[in-house]
């Protein structure tokens, strides 16, 4: 297969994905914290695939959503699109920090046991390649390197359909308690 077919099959797929995990999505919105208190981070995750806990608004905004999570990988896939441009005439840092954050934070979120919570105390982004809505979808793999009971880190690359590296990131986030 040449590398054009493998960038179309590759782009069939992550459709094939995106309209599956749409079509399981429940409603926009947050969770309450009762709806999540007990449940490990790869539960919340469960839950929120298979529709029973709300979809974060934030992902309508920018056109991007959650297509596959395990424990410590969390992979997004969004729509670059024109109302992400900067006034240059490219997508925005800001998207490309939005999806690489989502995908780092939570590779980091799907390894907590219950009880356990975190926040993003750094992240550093290398956008290493413009773009553009003429790439239809890419894709941001999130992957813990380190999970401790403090401190974890996690990294990040961010795709296209042909294999382009377009930015990747890096996360260090602070664990904690959640309260009882």
């Amino acid at each position: 297969m040449n590398k054009t077919s493998e960038a179309e099959a590759t782009l069939a797929r992550w459709q094939a994905d995106g309209e599956a995990a749409r079509a399981r999505r429940g409603e926009i919105g947050v969770a309450r914290p009762e709806q999540v208190a007990g449940l490990s981070g790869m539960q919340v995750f469960e839950a929120m695939m298979a529709g029973r806990l709300p979809a974060p608004p934030i992902g309508i905004t920018l056109d991007f959503l959650l297509v596959h999570v395990e424990p410590g990988v969390a992979v997004f896939q969004g729509r670059p699109g024109f109302a992400h441009y900067n006034p240059l005439g490219t997508v925005h840092g800001g998207w490309f920090a939005t999806l690489l954050d989502s995908a780092v934070g939570c590779a980091v979120h799907s390894s907590l046991p219950a009880g356990k919570a975190y926040t993003t105390l750094e992240l550093k982004i290398n956008i290493v390649r413009a773009l553009t809505d003429k790439v239809p979808l890419v894709r941001a793999e999130g992957r813990v390197v380190h999970g401790g009971n403090q401190v974890a880190t996690a990294e990040g690359r961010l795709i296209g359909p042909d294999g382009k590296l377009y930015a990747h990131a890096t996360t260090t986030c602070l664990v904690f308690d959640t309260r009882r």
